[in-house]
């Protein structure tokens, strides 16, 4: 096991890089995380952790496969290392699976330029609660395989299938799975969300700021909206998300 004693070693500075450069994460396919939690998440779910940065004096998490490479470093360093502020560690890096869409879904839910991490992340870990099909992001939305957002999803991005693609590529996808499509939008004639099939459609949820583009509601079977109190004018998007995904899904999954 070898000890890591400069911030300039070659392991704490790809760690590093994994954490900000998008473009080397998709070309080697992992990402970098923090804690036990996302480890253990990562090990259940079948993942390669391809290295473990651990602080000295740490144990040796169980489970790891055989020829794991394991570091240690200063707590110092590690916390360098790491792509969360103030951590105990482990850090390490991980393959992220490559999920195949579906040939069927029941339902799917659709994100368009939603650019917070924390809120795709949201929306993944809810959609892999509930059941859904599959996460489609289109436009300038977060992406998926950041740090910041795979810890938001609390290990659903190691089970969840998620697809990035344009808007005509959602709508065609979910329509191949026979799902119509609905769009969120505070538009007069939108259909109460209550009023949906459950379980037999998808649903297409924009930003906070500007909402659904033109272009996605042209390619929208029809337009609904989450009824709210008097003098709410909207809802967080991952919020949103989260009650379509639960009025689609919620006769489905066993509960009323």
């Amino acid at each position: 096991m070898e000890l890591i004693t400069s911030r300039k070693n070659t392991l704490v500075r790809r760690l590093r890089a994994l954490a900000s450069d998008r473009e080397l994460r998709r070309s080697a396919g992992e990402t970098v995380l923090d804690g036990v939690k996302l480890l253990g998440e990562a090990l259940s779910s079948g993942c390669e952790v391809t290295a473990l940065l651990l602080a000295e004096g740490a144990a040796v998490p169980a489970g790891l496969a055989p020829g794991t490479p394991v570091y240690r470093a200063p707590s110092e360093i590690v916390g360098y290392a790491s792509p969360v502020l103030n951590s105990p560690g482990p850090v390490f890096s991980v393959a992220l699976p490559r999920i195949s869409p579906p040939e069927s879904a029941e339902s799917a839910v659709i994100l368009e330029n939603v650019q917070d991490p924390g809120n795709v992340g949201t929306v993944i870990r809810a959609a892999n609660a509930f059941g859904v099909g599959a996460v489609l992001l289109t436009g300038s939305c977060a992406d998926p395989s950041s740090p910041r957002v795979v810890r938001a999803t609390m290990g659903a991005a190691f089970r969840q299938c998620v697809i990035e693609t344009d808007a005509e590529g959602a709508a065609e996808t979910v329509r191949r799975w026979g799902l119509p499509l609905f769009g969120a939008a505070l538009d007069s004639g939108a259909v109460d969300i209550r009023r949906l099939p459950r379980g037999g459609a998808a649903v297409a949820i924009g930003n906070e700021g500007h909402g659904l583009s033109e272009k996605l509601k042209s390619l929208c079977d029809g337009l609904t909206v989450i009824p709210m109190a008097p003098g709410s004018e909207s809802l967080n998007a991952a919020m949103a998300a989260v009650v379509a995904m639960w009025e689609l899904e919620r006769g489905r999954i066993g509960v009323v």
